[in-house]
């Protein structure tokens, strides 16, 4: 299960009481861009090996802004990013999670809506978003991306939230990194939004690739795996460029450095908030390049809404995917590291303070669940 270190109000022993036997998680306290020192790395590794478990994967190394722009320091960024790596592998830390999504992670505009039973899930709402975009907002020529139904429709649906209500949208929208309690601001926001003003899908996977073809030949010297995150949702937000969205975006990503350490971290959730992925067609085809998995299930409610949903009822039939990834872990002799993504929030942990997505219940729940049906499937298949 994820982490969040120290600080998280989900503890050590909670997540070992739930079954999981690795944590994931990552050292927030250190800028995004400078170097994950061995002793800062050993520090955290022996506090979770003291709660008896174990570090596993890294998630997430951050790659800085001007890494993903190429300007400025990126290149001294690139050799930090290095440094860290191979720090991480003196540790015998091997797999490491990142993301290219600029700016931002991921993004939902209500981190509360309330299912039937009353707990409550994180939700994507289109509308809600474009009124944010063009009316609160105000990105400068906001407009240009969206028809003008879109923003009528928007604008409806604006006119019927009471002023708390927007301002709830704007914090839900502009929630800080993960691992951060502070949120952007508008000012933060439209200043960071100015720097990629001039880069594109083209510039922005350049980019990657760039930075890629520098680390990944350092990975595949320590033995270490890179998985990089799909973008979430898997489309344009504030116009910003997207280039880990579809199939055919992996499969460039992966061609164009074709070392096995340039890999995937595989996410149920991600991809498949998009109904154009087939989620199982990319098991097949990349199921060699997966470092990492994330299980989560999402349900379109219209073209314009999704939300998380129960892991095992959604949109993507997990019992399908589960499948497929035992028999691809049986073919590779490997067990892939797994965590339950996110988790609705339920009332016995209202009152803490998490991250939206990662309370305790909800993910315990979830990695009950995930497992069940792992055992199940893998007796079924004799494996």
């Amino acid at each position: 299960m994820r982490w969040f270190g120290p600080q998280d109000s989900v503890t050590l022993i909670d997540i070992k009481q739930a079954g999981a036997t690795g944590i994931v998680t990552a050292l927030h306290q250190i800028a995004v861009g400078e170097i994950w020192t061995l002793e800062a790395i050993k520090e955290r590794q022996q506090i979770i090996k003291n709660a008896g478990l174990d570090w596993v994967v890294v998630e997430s190394l951050p790659v800085h802004e001007e890494i993903k722009r190429a300007t400025g320091k990126y290149l001294q960024y690139i050799e930090n990013y290095k440094i860290s790596l191979k720090n991480l592998s003196d540790c015998g830390i091997k797999i490491i999670t990142y993301n290219f999504m600029p700016i931002l992670d991921w993004v939902r505009t209500n981190h509360n809506f309330v299912n039937e039973d009353g707990s409550k899930a994180l939700l994507y709402n289109q509308e809600a978003f474009i009124y944010f975009d063009v009316y609160l907002l105000k990105r400068p020529n906001s407009e240009n991306d969206y028809s003008e139904t879109e923003k009528i429709n928007a604008l409806q649906f604006g006119s019927k939230l009471s002023e708390e209500e927007k301002a709830l949208l704007f914090k839900n929208v502009l929630l800080g990194l993960p691992g951060s309690k502070i949120n952007f601001t508008a000012e933060q926001i439209l200043s960071l939004l100015d720097n990629y003003a001039d880069i594109d899908n083209a510039k922005l996977r350049e980019n990657l690739i760039y930075f890629l073809s520098e680390i990944v030949p350092i990975a595949e010297e320590l033995g270490s795996k890179l998985a990089i995150h799909p973008d979430d949702p898997p489309f344009s937000v504030l116009g910003l460029p997207r280039i880990v969205s579809t199939e055919n975006d992996i499969k460039t990503i992966l061609d164009a450095v074709p070392l096995k350490e340039n890999g995937l971290c595989y996410c149920t959730g991600s991809l498949g908030a998009d109904p154009e992925n087939n989620l199982e067609k990319i098991i097949d085809d990349f199921g060699d390049r997966i470092h990492f998995l994330h299980l989560r299930n999402t349900f379109r409610e219209s073209a314009t809404i999704f939300r998380e949903s129960e892991h095992l009822n959604g949109d993507t039939k997990m019992e399908v995917i589960v499948e497929k990834l035992l028999l691809l872990m049986n073919k590779r002799k490997v067990s892939l590291p797994m965590r339950p993504d996110h988790g609705f929030l339920h009332t016995v942990d209202e009152e803490k303070e998490t991250y939206p997505g990662y309370s305790l219940v909800g993910r315990l729940k979830g990695l009950a669940e995930l497992r069940g049906l792992e055992m199940g499937i893998a007796y079924k298949l004799n494996l």
